[in-house]
């Protein structure tokens, strides 16, 4: 049978190494969110750069105002989907490494908590008489923590499911005005 220093010394040390392992998983997971945004970042300034050659050398190839301003007025649109697109792809990338994070930290909390409650199921069964108090009070605070982690999680899943809802509002609101500014502007 373990003293109860040892059974703490034990658990800490398992807890240290589970943070460690969870810090390692998601320093891996930034490295890769942070790959995929600079690889889209360098391939859509790659392709701004190619497209704004062409556009350049075909509104200088313009033969009157009219024309130059037609051409312009043709670039509105797929400018603006363009950016539309990148948005959203930058916008999944942030969400699907948001949620590994929300994952992996959901999964490290619930084996921590499942941890400490059996450490101290054992360190109770283990504690000397007239301690029932003592022990009650503090499976309570052992409670509340959980439970505040559950309300804790639960809000921080709406904050973000309303700050997705209101981005995907905006990318809506910006793709409908795009779609009628182009043909207005072709008229000019």
């Amino acid at each position: 049978m373990f003293s109860i220093p040892e059974q703490f010394s034990s658990a800490t040390k398992a807890n240290l190494e589970a943070q460690f392992a969870l810090f390692s998983s998601l320093t891996g997971k930034a490295f890769e969110s942070i790959e995929k945004i600079v690889e889209l970042n360098l391939t859509a300034a790659k392709a701004t750069l190619e497209e704004s050659t062409a556009t350049t050398k075909q509104l200088l190839a313009a033969k009157d105002p009219q024309e130059f301003f037609s051409l312009t007025a043709a670039q509105a649109q797929p400018t603006a989907e363009k950016a539309i697109a990148y948005g959203r792809h930058l916008a999944a990338i942030t969400s699907g490494a948001q949620a590994e994070f929300s994952k992996a930290a959901e999964s490290q909390i619930a084996e921590t908590n499942r941890k400490v409650i059996s450490l101290v199921e054992e360190v109770t069964k283990n504690a000397p008489a007239g301690s029932e108090n003592a022990v009650a009070l503090f499976k309570s605070a052992i409670g509340n923590a959980n439970a505040g982690y559950e309300q804790f999680t639960k809000s921080s899943k709406q904050a973000v499911e309303t700050i997705e809802a209101n981005l995907a509002s905006a990318v809506s609101q910006f793709t409908q005005a795009a779609a009628k500014a182009a043909p207005h502007a072709g008229s000019n």
